[in-house]
Protein backbone atom coordinates (compact mmCIF):
# COMPACT_ATOMS: atom_id res chain seq x y z
CA UNK A 1 0.00 0.00 0.00
CA UNK A 2 1.26 3.37 -1.14
CA UNK A 3 0.63 5.68 2.05
CA UNK A 4 0.02 8.91 0.73
CA UNK A 5 -0.01 11.25 3.76
CA UNK A 6 1.43 10.50 7.39
CA UNK A 7 -0.81 8.91 9.22
CA UNK A 8 -1.06 8.00 13.08
CA UNK A 9 -1.39 5.07 14.86
CA UNK A 10 -2.29 4.57 18.32
CA UNK A 11 -0.53 1.37 20.20
CA UNK A 12 -2.28 0.64 23.68
CA UNK A 13 -0.79 -1.84 25.48
CA UNK A 14 0.18 -2.43 29.30
CA UNK A 15 3.35 -4.55 28.39
CA UNK A 16 6.22 -2.18 27.45
CA UNK A 17 7.78 -5.12 25.35
CA UNK A 18 4.46 -5.40 23.29
CA UNK A 19 4.91 -1.68 22.46
CA UNK A 20 7.98 -1.78 21.30
CA UNK A 21 7.55 -4.77 19.40
CA UNK A 22 4.54 -3.47 17.26
CA UNK A 23 6.84 0.14 16.73
CA UNK A 24 9.51 -1.75 15.15
CA UNK A 25 7.27 -3.96 12.64
CA UNK A 26 5.56 -0.75 11.51
CA UNK A 27 8.50 1.70 11.01
CA UNK A 28 10.20 -0.65 9.38
CA UNK A 29 7.38 -1.46 7.18
CA UNK A 30 6.05 2.26 6.69
CA UNK A 31 8.96 4.51 8.00
CA UNK A 32 8.22 8.62 8.20
CA UNK A 33 4.57 7.47 6.70
CA UNK A 34 3.58 6.72 10.43
CA UNK A 35 3.30 8.59 13.09
CA UNK A 36 3.45 6.05 16.08
CA UNK A 37 2.52 6.91 19.29
CA UNK A 38 2.05 4.50 22.46
CA UNK A 39 -0.39 5.01 25.65
CA UNK A 40 0.69 2.24 28.68
CA UNK A 41 -3.05 2.27 29.85
CA UNK A 42 -6.99 2.98 28.31
CA UNK A 43 -7.30 6.28 29.98
CA UNK A 44 -3.89 7.29 28.63
CA UNK A 45 -4.87 6.61 25.31
CA UNK A 46 -8.52 7.96 25.39
CA UNK A 47 -6.67 11.28 26.47
CA UNK A 48 -4.52 10.90 23.26
CA UNK A 49 -7.19 10.37 21.13
CA UNK A 50 -9.45 13.27 22.27
CA UNK A 51 -6.25 15.76 21.32
CA UNK A 52 -5.26 14.55 18.20
CA UNK A 53 -6.16 12.79 15.14
CA UNK A 54 -5.73 9.57 15.57
CA UNK A 55 -6.44 7.19 12.15
CA UNK A 56 -5.83 3.93 13.72
CA UNK A 57 -5.83 2.25 17.22
CA UNK A 58 -4.26 -0.84 17.61
CA UNK A 59 -5.21 -2.04 21.13
CA UNK A 60 -4.60 -5.16 23.77
CA UNK A 61 -7.51 -6.28 25.64
CA UNK A 62 -6.69 -7.43 28.98
CA UNK A 63 -5.77 -3.76 30.96
CA UNK A 64 -5.29 -2.58 34.27
CA UNK A 65 -8.25 -0.35 35.34
CA UNK A 66 -9.94 -0.12 31.82
CA UNK A 67 -10.13 -3.14 29.54
CA UNK A 68 -9.58 -1.88 25.41
CA UNK A 69 -13.15 -2.70 24.93
CA UNK A 70 -14.20 -0.50 27.48
CA UNK A 71 -11.97 2.37 26.10
CA UNK A 72 -13.23 1.65 22.75
CA UNK A 73 -16.99 2.04 24.22
CA UNK A 74 -15.88 5.29 25.43
CA UNK A 75 -14.64 6.00 21.98
CA UNK A 76 -17.33 4.52 20.49
CA UNK A 77 -19.49 7.68 19.43
CA UNK A 78 -16.55 8.88 17.18
CA UNK A 79 -16.10 5.39 15.31
CA UNK A 80 -12.33 4.72 15.43
CA UNK A 81 -10.49 2.03 12.92
CA UNK A 82 -9.42 -0.18 15.28
CA UNK A 83 -7.50 -3.36 15.57
CA UNK A 84 -7.64 -5.74 18.77
CA UNK A 85 -4.52 -7.97 19.59
CA UNK A 86 -5.07 -9.86 23.02
CA UNK A 87 -3.52 -13.51 24.02
CA UNK A 88 -7.79 -14.54 24.58
CA UNK A 89 -9.74 -15.77 22.15
CA UNK A 90 -12.69 -16.50 24.01
CA UNK A 91 -16.17 -15.93 22.03
CA UNK A 92 -17.97 -12.96 24.00
CA UNK A 93 -14.80 -10.87 23.51
CA UNK A 94 -14.58 -11.46 20.11
CA UNK A 95 -18.77 -10.46 19.78
CA UNK A 96 -18.28 -7.35 22.08
CA UNK A 97 -15.32 -6.39 19.69
CA UNK A 98 -17.33 -6.51 16.18
CA UNK A 99 -20.36 -4.79 18.24
CA UNK A 100 -18.04 -2.24 19.12
CA UNK A 101 -16.92 -2.24 14.76
CA UNK A 102 -13.47 -3.59 15.32
CA UNK A 103 -11.97 -4.18 12.32
CA UNK A 104 -9.40 -6.90 12.91
CA UNK A 105 -8.68 -9.57 15.88
CA UNK A 106 -5.19 -10.72 16.03
CA UNK A 107 -3.73 -13.36 18.30
CA UNK A 108 -0.92 -12.99 20.03
CA UNK A 109 1.63 -13.81 19.16
CA UNK A 110 1.15 -12.00 16.18
CA UNK A 111 3.30 -12.88 12.85
CA UNK A 112 4.67 -9.79 11.10
CA UNK A 113 4.03 -10.42 7.82
CA UNK A 114 -0.23 -10.36 9.85
CA UNK A 115 0.28 -7.11 11.49
CA UNK A 116 1.89 -5.07 8.46
CA UNK A 117 -1.81 -6.68 6.39
CA UNK A 118 -3.83 -6.01 8.92
CA UNK A 119 -2.76 -2.19 9.33
CA UNK A 120 -2.92 -2.09 5.78
CA UNK A 121 -6.07 -2.91 5.24
CA UNK A 122 -7.65 -0.70 8.30
CA UNK A 123 -5.81 2.10 7.00
CA UNK A 124 -7.82 1.44 4.17
CA UNK A 125 -10.56 1.31 5.39
CA UNK A 126 -9.59 4.83 7.41
CA UNK A 127 -9.07 6.29 3.98
CA UNK A 128 -12.61 5.27 2.59
CA UNK A 129 -14.28 6.48 5.88
CA UNK A 130 -12.77 10.30 5.36
CA UNK A 131 -13.52 10.40 1.89
CA UNK A 132 -17.36 9.38 2.71
CA UNK A 133 -17.87 11.82 5.48
CA UNK A 134 -15.83 14.20 3.29
CA UNK A 135 -18.14 13.95 0.54
CA UNK A 136 -21.38 14.20 3.06
CA UNK A 137 -19.83 17.06 4.38
CA UNK A 138 -19.35 19.23 1.60
CA UNK A 139 -21.82 17.46 -0.91
CA UNK A 140 -24.30 20.08 -2.88
CA UNK A 141 -27.14 18.26 -4.55
CA UNK A 142 -28.49 20.81 -6.31
CA UNK A 143 -24.94 21.08 -7.55
CA UNK A 144 -24.55 17.56 -8.55
CA UNK A 145 -27.85 17.27 -10.04
CA UNK A 146 -26.86 20.00 -12.39
CA UNK A 147 -23.78 18.89 -13.48
CA UNK A 148 -25.29 15.57 -14.52
CA UNK A 149 -28.28 17.19 -16.56
CA UNK A 150 -25.67 19.59 -18.15
CA UNK A 151 -23.42 16.34 -19.08
CA UNK A 152 -26.35 13.99 -21.00
CA UNK A 153 -24.56 12.24 -24.22
CA UNK A 154 -25.54 12.28 -27.19
CA UNK A 155 -27.10 15.65 -27.29
CA UNK A 156 -26.00 18.19 -29.35
CA UNK A 157 -26.90 20.66 -27.27
CA UNK A 158 -25.17 19.73 -24.40
CA UNK A 159 -21.77 19.75 -25.83
CA UNK A 160 -21.04 23.58 -24.96
CA UNK A 161 -22.89 23.28 -21.78
CA UNK A 162 -20.10 21.02 -20.63
CA UNK A 163 -17.44 22.84 -21.78
CA UNK A 164 -18.85 25.61 -19.71
CA UNK A 165 -19.01 23.47 -16.66
CA UNK A 166 -15.68 22.13 -17.44
CA UNK A 167 -14.39 25.90 -17.94
CA UNK A 168 -15.96 26.86 -14.67
CA UNK A 169 -14.29 23.84 -13.15
CA UNK A 170 -10.71 24.66 -13.34
CA UNK A 171 -11.07 28.57 -13.28
CA UNK A 172 -12.62 29.05 -10.17
CA UNK A 173 -9.91 31.44 -8.68
CA UNK A 174 -10.31 33.73 -11.64
CA UNK A 175 -13.00 36.35 -12.05
CA UNK A 176 -15.62 34.68 -14.29
CA UNK A 177 -18.39 36.59 -16.71
CA UNK A 178 -21.20 35.25 -18.67
CA UNK A 179 -19.90 36.98 -21.64
CA UNK A 180 -16.11 36.08 -21.62
CA UNK A 181 -17.40 31.95 -21.39
CA UNK A 182 -20.00 32.53 -23.79
CA UNK A 183 -16.92 34.06 -26.13
CA UNK A 184 -15.23 30.98 -25.76
CA UNK A 185 -17.58 28.05 -26.72
CA UNK A 186 -19.09 30.78 -29.30
CA UNK A 187 -22.66 31.34 -28.04
CA UNK A 188 -24.52 34.57 -27.72
CA UNK A 189 -24.45 35.34 -23.97
CA UNK A 190 -28.28 35.72 -23.70
CA UNK A 191 -28.72 32.11 -25.75
CA UNK A 192 -26.21 30.42 -23.25
CA UNK A 193 -27.81 31.76 -20.20
CA UNK A 194 -31.11 30.42 -21.52
CA UNK A 195 -29.43 27.49 -22.34
CA UNK A 196 -27.73 26.81 -19.11
CA UNK A 197 -30.62 27.11 -17.08
CA UNK A 198 -32.58 24.61 -19.11
CA UNK A 199 -29.63 22.24 -18.98
CA UNK A 200 -28.69 22.53 -15.84
CA UNK A 201 -31.60 24.23 -13.83
CA UNK A 202 -29.13 26.77 -12.19
CA UNK A 203 -28.37 30.14 -13.53
CA UNK A 204 -25.11 30.88 -14.64
CA UNK A 205 -24.02 32.89 -11.94
CA UNK A 206 -25.27 29.99 -8.97
CA UNK A 207 -23.65 27.70 -10.76
CA UNK A 208 -20.13 29.24 -10.30
CA UNK A 209 -20.70 30.46 -6.95
CA UNK A 210 -21.67 27.31 -6.04
CA UNK A 211 -18.79 25.67 -7.79
CA UNK A 212 -16.46 28.17 -5.73
CA UNK A 213 -18.77 27.33 -2.25
CA UNK A 214 -17.88 23.61 -3.12
CA UNK A 215 -14.55 23.99 -3.64
CA UNK A 216 -13.86 25.98 -0.61
CA UNK A 217 -15.84 23.60 1.81
CA UNK A 218 -13.07 20.57 0.62
CA UNK A 219 -9.86 22.94 1.08
CA UNK A 220 -11.56 24.02 4.39
CA UNK A 221 -11.53 20.28 5.42
CA UNK A 222 -8.44 18.73 3.94
CA UNK A 223 -6.08 21.94 4.14
CA UNK A 224 -4.67 23.98 6.29
CA UNK A 225 -4.74 26.80 4.14
CA UNK A 226 -6.38 30.17 5.91
CA UNK A 227 -9.47 31.79 5.13
CA UNK A 228 -7.41 34.64 2.94
CA UNK A 229 -6.06 31.96 1.32
CA UNK A 230 -9.03 29.95 0.52
CA UNK A 231 -10.77 32.98 -0.82
CA UNK A 232 -8.12 33.95 -3.08
CA UNK A 233 -7.81 29.83 -4.53
CA UNK A 234 -11.76 30.18 -5.08
CA UNK A 235 -11.52 33.55 -6.87
CA UNK A 236 -13.08 36.32 -4.25
CA UNK A 237 -10.41 39.39 -3.41
CA UNK A 238 -11.92 40.05 -0.47
CA UNK A 239 -12.42 37.39 2.38
CA UNK A 240 -15.03 39.37 4.09
CA UNK A 241 -17.31 39.09 0.60
CA UNK A 242 -16.22 34.97 0.83
CA UNK A 243 -17.13 34.61 4.27
CA UNK A 244 -20.55 36.76 3.81
CA UNK A 245 -21.42 34.45 0.77
CA UNK A 246 -20.54 30.99 2.27
CA UNK A 247 -22.16 31.70 5.24
CA UNK A 248 -25.30 32.74 3.56
CA UNK A 249 -24.98 29.28 1.68
CA UNK A 250 -23.82 26.87 4.23
CA UNK A 251 -25.46 28.83 7.19
CA UNK A 252 -22.04 28.95 9.37
CA UNK A 253 -18.72 30.96 8.52
CA UNK A 254 -15.24 29.21 7.31
CA UNK A 255 -13.93 28.97 10.02
CA UNK A 256 -17.13 27.35 12.11
CA UNK A 257 -17.31 24.93 9.32
CA UNK A 258 -14.09 23.73 9.47
CA UNK A 259 -13.96 23.62 13.83
CA UNK A 260 -17.60 21.64 13.37
CA UNK A 261 -16.29 19.22 11.25
CA UNK A 262 -12.83 18.95 13.08
CA UNK A 263 -14.45 18.65 16.43
CA UNK A 264 -17.13 15.99 14.55
CA UNK A 265 -13.94 14.08 13.03
CA UNK A 266 -11.58 14.24 16.24
CA UNK A 267 -9.29 16.07 13.91
CA UNK A 268 -7.11 17.58 16.59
Amino acid sequence: MKINQTKTVLIVDDEPRTRRGVMKVLDAWAGDKLELITASSAAEAIQVFTNKKVNLIITDIKMPEMTGLGMLDVLKKHKPVVIIMSAYSEFDYAQEAIRLGVVNYLLKPVAKDKLVDAVEKALKEDEMRERAVLMQVAFDEDLVQGKEDGDIEGMASASPIKEVMTYIDDNLDHQLSLSEVAERVHLNPSYLSALFKEKTNLNFSQYVTRSRIQKAKHLLLTTELTINEISEAVGYQTPKYFTRLFKESVEMTPNQFRKEYKKERNVF
